[in-house]
């Protein structure tokens, strides 16, 4: 797929192993290096390193970025479906958009941590009815979002992430604007495809949807392939553990910017 859109660079500044002053810090330094999109994740726990160890809630943390930020857009990569009732999340990104003039992203996805659910006293069930759950869940967020007052700002993105070939990519093509995908170049173009098909059956064009997909390189490794496999948003993984360090990311905004012309 040729994507005629420029290329984007997101960073996902994940809530783990630091203090809030520091991931404040960190949000203002990259918004200053010139990023367009700033993510967190939703989970209660560290995904990797100690367990137990420092931690912070996606959603709330949003609205102080909203407030914190000017230009970035923002957005959870992703938000658990499992976690919040869809009326109250529709309402909840709806608060954000307005907060921060227009910046949010809705990134969502069906859940998969399970001592998130455990923890918290959600319902674990299974892989299939958590994609289930996600399904039914996507028509009330938009229905939501019709019948609130004030209105959202704008048609508010909404990112699917995740790589099922028979049910994610299908709801991210009946409702997405943008495709968070996972793996190397071979698995991005495959699965990329398979979206296209879905489109195609439900007569949506797969122009459409922006391709999104996690970067753990150096813009030279696989950049250029990426690119031409039609990915348009670029997002560098950045954790506490050791003290937050943009010198990768800046590596992919330089890298855009030369894309970009």
């Amino acid at each position: 797929m040729t994507d005629p859109r420029p290329v984007r660079i997101g960073l996902q500044l994940q809530p783990q192993h630091a203090d809030y002053a520091d991931i404040r810090r960190t949000v203002a330094a990259a918004e200053e290096a010139g990023v367009d999109v700033v993510f967190n994740w939703d989970h209660f726990f560290p995904l990797y390193g100690e367990p137990d160890g420092k931690h912070f809630e996606c959603w709330t943390m949003l609205g102080a970025w909203a407030e914190a930020t000017s230009r970035v857009e923002i957005g959870a990569l992703v938000t658990c479906n499992s976690y919040r009732n869809p009326e109250l999340l529709a309402d909840m990104a709806r608060t954000v958009d307005h907060i921060s003039d227009g910046r949010l992203i809705l990134g969502i996805g069906s859940g998969w941590f399970q001592r998130d659910y455990d923890e918290y006293g959600y319902e674990f069930g299974t892989a299939g009815g958590r994609l289930n759950d996600l399904a039914a869940a996507l028509p009330r967020i938009r229905s939501r979002w019709s019948a609130l007052n004030p209105a959202p700002t704008r048609d508010i993105p909404i990112l699917i992430g995740g790589g099922g070939e028979k049910k994610t990519l299908r709801y991210t093509a009946e409702h997405a604007g943008i495709w968070h995908g996972f793996g190397d170049v071979d698995t991005v173009t495959r699965k990329s495809g398979i979206l296209d098909g879905h489109c195609r059956d439900i007569g949506r064009d797969p122009a459409e949807i922006e391709r999104s997909v996690g970067v753990e390189g150096a813009p030279e490794d696989d950049g250029a392939a990426l690119h031409d496999a039609g990915v348009r948003l670029f997002t560098v993984g950045q954790d506490g553990q050791g003290g937050y360090d943009l010198s990768r990311l800046k590596d992919w905004i330089a890298w855009r910017d030369e894309r970009n012309g």
